[in-house]
């Protein structure tokens, strides 16, 4: 197979913001805002913490704007933190990427597409067993999650231009069905729970009995105080990984035309877009259904209540293909856009050499199928689980540096052209900065074990640095 040695640009405008928003939908904010009334028990605080994570995302995301400007080619955040700090740190942040981050959302969104297949197509349900091996056994989801998975990496090997027509054609339909569902639940719903959700106002509950286990609670603590930002900490972490991976489009910065001009545009177009829909999809949720059943709907599937509120029996059937086509577009531009951090890795010595080839489509195969391995190993979890708090931790450590790196990038390289600027610099990109920090200890409080996990993974990235540093200069040498 003959291979191309540079990327192609052939994104638009419009390609690129359908990437920030695709891979930022995916089946979030179907399932979270369940766990974030078990954490903070009313519809004030529920509405904030969706308020409060849109904020830091756009901020966030605005910050992002000029750093792309200054550094628009392939490996986007991994060259931002190697430029602002060193190769080690960008190494550390590509690693968890590849360990955690980008494969492990896939294979959550993953195992989400199957799981809401099943409402359709029953045979494919996780209480349907694919084999089992004794110390291993797999279901049908599982299975689905994994072809998936490969589907989509072996369409986006054939070239860009195949991934960005499956990320166009299914990001416009999803943010088309998801404003619909959110219209319908306004209009359609006669019985609505306004007034009584709105008189918990800001008064802050928590079910400290089996909170998070999707159990009928054993009763309601009032939290204020230190618990009360506890609270909040840990129901970010679904809002978070929500609204994770809007900054997928700096990694494919090399076949964006214009990218200085157009990945800033994107990222806020792109945020913008998203944290509309998913504030007005929970006001809608809170029309629909009482904060009771917002809290404790079946198996945590929030959507499919309110569906059935809004459209009867047929409302399951509804947000199960709604749901297969936010997921199955997430999962594509997810899976497009991570091989090119590898691919710029390996373009620097600190990855598997084969990584850094792009084949005659003009695209990293081989980083993609590593990525594909990773993420269907990672399937066989089973889905979500404590997924979330490794990821959101390990994301917004990672995020908080960034945007120091602006800081440290207008010192260190003040010559440089930046096309955009931080808006509101400094007093948003430090205001990130201390949210983002705040939320990371109070996880590690809170959230302990997953947190540390998601730290010690990171970490763990350090000796296989120097591994690679070692290989590298023995292939010189």
């Amino acid at each position: 197979m003959s291979e191309s040695t540079q990327f192609k640009p052939s994104l638009s405008l419009l390609d690129a913001t359908m990437i920030v928003a695709g891979s930022m939908i995916g089946s979030g904010i179907f399932i979270v805002s369940a766990d974030i009334v078990r954490n903070v028990g009313s519809a004030g605080w529920l509405v904030v913490v969706w308020l409060l994570t849109g904020f830091m995302t756009i901020t966030a995301a605005m910050s992002y704007g000029e750093l792309s400007g200054m550094y628009p080619r392939a490996g986007g955040q991994y060259v931002y933190l190697k430029e602002a700090y060193n190769p080690l740190m960008g190494f550390l942040y590509g690693w968890s990427f590849f360990a955690v981050i980008q494969t492990a959302t896939i294979a959550a969104v993953g195992v989400a597409f199957a799981r809401f297949t099943a409402y359709l197509w029953p045979a494919v349900g996780e209480d349907k067993v694919l084999f089992n091996l004794g110390f291993l056994s797999v279901s049908r989801a599982q299975g689905l999650a994994i072809l998936i998975i490969i589907l989509l990496t072996a369409i986006n090997t054939r070239g860009i231009k195949e991934g960005k027509i499956i990320q166009t054609t299914f990001t416009a339909s999803k943010l088309l069905a998801l404003f619909g569902l959110m219209l319908f639940g306004f209009l359609l719903v006669k019985d609505s729970h306004w007034d009584a959700n709105w008189a918990t106002g800001l008064n802050a509950l928590q079910d400290l009995g089996q909170n998070g286990e999707g159990k009928t609670p054993v009763g309601w603590t009032e939290i204020s105080g230190v618990a009360l930002m506890g609270a909040i900490a840990a129901a970010m972490t679904g809002s978070v990984f929500s609204s994770d991976a809007w900054n997928n489009v700096t990694f494919i910065a090399g076949e964006i035309k214009n990218p200085k001009r157009n990945i800033g545009l994107s990222l806020f177009l792109g945020t913008l877009i998203v944290t509309f829909l998913y504030v007005t999809t929970n006001l809608m949720y809170l029309h629909a259904l009482p904060l009771q059943d917002i809290a404790y709907p079946p198996s945590d599937r929030l959507a499919t209540t309110a569906a059935q509120k809004i459209f009867g029996a047929s409302g399951t059937a509804i947000i199960a293909v709604l749901i297969m086509v936010s997921t199955f577009g997430c999962i594509n531009g997810l899976v497009l856009a991570g091989a090119r951090v590898y691919y710029t890795m390996a373009k620097d010595g600190l990855f598997f050499k084969s990584a850094g080839t792009l084949n005659r489509n003009a695209v990293p195969q081989w980083a993609l199928w590593a990525q594909c391995l990773v993420a269907c190993l990672l399937c066989l979890s089973g889905g979500y689980g404590n997924l979330l708090d490794m990821i959101s931790f390990v994301v917004v450590i990672f995020y908080v540096l960034t945007i120091l790196g602006i800081f440290i990038l207008r010192k260190k390289q003040p010559g440089l052209d930046r096309p955009y600027k931080a808006f509101g610099y400094p007093l948003l990109p430090a205001l990130y900065i201390v949210m983002g920090t705040a939320f990371c200890i109070l996880l590690l409080i809170f959230k302990t074990k997953y947190a540390a996990w998601g730290l010690v993974i990171t970490l763990s990235g350090i000796p296989l640095y120097y591994l690679a540093l070692a290989g590298r200069k023995q292939t010189q040498s």
